[in-house]
């Protein structure tokens, strides 16, 4: 009989936790004299009482180890059940939300999405907007621990290749989860430190400077203005670019250059297509801007870097509403969406491996129809690529593309056009951010959507953040009876 006391455990004690670190909010709100702080102190209790219950009642089934089913089942629980709870000080507090916003909000923020169904941003108590930044940022390490430890293991879309750079998890899931977690944790802190610090020298205030740091280095895109990071300008941006790049690169590498040696994340395949990606991505839209649009080559650099920056690593800030730059760098932000950042690190869409894998599986076939009798293997890295890793891509590819178009149907049922259903499902299902057009897109957020597509997108940011497979495996019959 399959046991759910392991799996219940760990999310139990994680809503625990949850619950705990609404103190903090509720310390900003008391701090600031006003009388919001009642919201997360409520909340606190509600998600530390049930999820100590929770913990408590299964704690007896606790095991050495999971095993696949388990194992599955916890990734996805872990990011369903949070959400509800940080949901509820959006209900409880000064937004008096509904709970399909509060809770699209949530989602939106642990899955470092950063797309949001609320304005008037600036007149929010600093608890609110703390929550969201906090929010984000747990959910970039947690990723990052899910990325290294989880995937793999769990052989989802070709990230079972950088098994051997997770620690050696094979079997060994949540003892090695813990010492990963410790080493990276202390790598994602200080990155957000020194964000912040950077932040606070260039001018912003302290608060703005920790909540911005947070969601850029999770690379979520929560800002504390509805103008999104558009409330600030100059050096500020650059700051932001540097920061979200480096959010960007696969956090085990940063884990082996304080080990010593720096030869792996400069030598790494990965990381080089990732720049020559960004650096393309640039320069097309800079020129562009500086060809058709009357506007300072200097304004027009710094605009096109920090957007494409934080379209393509799915950070979500805008600086400007892009839309007005014209059909050829919306076309090409839209693309650069889709790409996403390296493996292991905190950004999101598809992954620049993963678009690695996909080129020398083709040219591989490309050469076999040249040279019949010839043998080509796929490489990534100098090394030979297995079958069940191009399987795995492959296989991604397809869902993702299937989970798209089925998605922007599903959004265009409920009544969207059609710019705003297929922008949205991308934007959702690649955890980027803003969309397209006039209503979710850079100028806009998602409070005038309906009920079922706030409800349609909230589950594409769940599947697009667990990569897909981890959540459709669990409504297949054969994933259960293995």
């Amino acid at each position: 009989m399959f046991d759910l006391r392991p799996v219940g455990y760990v999310i139990g004690l994680l809503v625990a936790v949850l619950g705990a670190s609404m103190l903090l909010p509720m310390a900003a709100d008391l701090l600031a004299g006003n009388d919001h702080w009642p919201a997360f102190l409520e909340s606190a209790i509600i998600s530390a009482l049930c999820g100590g219950l929770i913990a408590i009642a299964c704690s007896n089934g606790v095991g050495e180890r999971l095993n696949i089913q388990q194992t599955f089942l916890l990734t996805t629980g872990v990011w369903l059940a949070l959400p509800i709870f940080a949901a509820l000080p959006f209900v409880f507090g000064a937004t008096e939300a509904r709970y399909v916003d509060a809770f699209f909000e949530a989602m939106s923020g642990l899955t470092t999405t950063g797309s949001t169904v609320f304005s008037g941003l600036e007149s929010l108590p600093p608890g609110l907007l703390l929550w969201r930044g906090l929010m984000q940022w747990f959910g970039g390490i947690g990723i990052i621990v899910v990325a290294m430890v989880f995937l793999p293991e769990l052989r989802i879309g070709g990230m079972q290749i950088f098994r051997s750079e997770g620690f050696d998890t094979i079997g060994k899931i949540l003892p090695r989860a813990t010492q990963i977690a410790s080493r990276i944790s202390v790598i994602y802190l200080g990155l957000t430190g020194v964000c912040a610090l950077t932040y606070l020298v260039l001018g912003m205030t302290g608060f703005d400077a920790v909540i911005h740091a947070m969601t850029t280095v999770a690379t979520g895109g929560f800002a504390n203005s509805d103008a999104s990071f558009g409330a600030f300008s100059g050096a500020m941006e650059y700051a932001a670019v540097i920061f979200m790049l480096l959010a960007a690169l696969p956090f085990v590498r940063y884990v082996q250059m304080l080990s010593g040696t720096a030869r792996p994340i400069l030598q790494d395949v990965q990381v080089r297509a990732f720049f020559m990606t960004v650096t393309t991505v640039v320069l097309l839209i800079a020129a562009w801007k500086m060809t058709m649009i009357d506007q300072p080559s200097e304004t027009s650099f710094r605009e096109a870097t920090f957007n494409t920056v934080s379209i393509l690593t799915g950070t979500g800030y805008a600086s400007t509403d892009y839309m007005l730059w014209g059909t050829f760098p919306v076309v090409v932000l839209f693309f650069a969406g889709l790409i996403g950042g390296c493996a292991g690190s905190t950004a999101c869409s598809i992954k620049i491996f993963r678009y690695q894998l996909l080129f020398a599986s083709i040219l591989a076939q490309i050469r076999r129809i040249h040279s019949p009798n010839g043998i080509f293997t796929p490489r990534y890295g100098g090394k030979p690529v297995s079958e069940d890793v191009l399987s795995s891509v492959m296989a991604f590819f397809v869902m993702f593309t299937v989970s798209l178009g089925i998605l922007s149907v599903l959004l265009a049922l409920t009544g969207l056009d059609f710019v705003t259903s297929v922008s949205g499902a991308a934007t959702a299902l690649g955890n980027i951010g803003p969309g397209l057009g006039d209503e979710i897109g850079p100028a806009g957020n998602f409070a005038g959507l309906n009920d079922s597509a706030k409800w349609i997108l909230s589950a594409a940011m769940l599947i697009g953040r667990l990569e897909l497979m981890v959540v459709f495996a669990l409504f297949t019959v054969r994933f259960w009876r293995a």
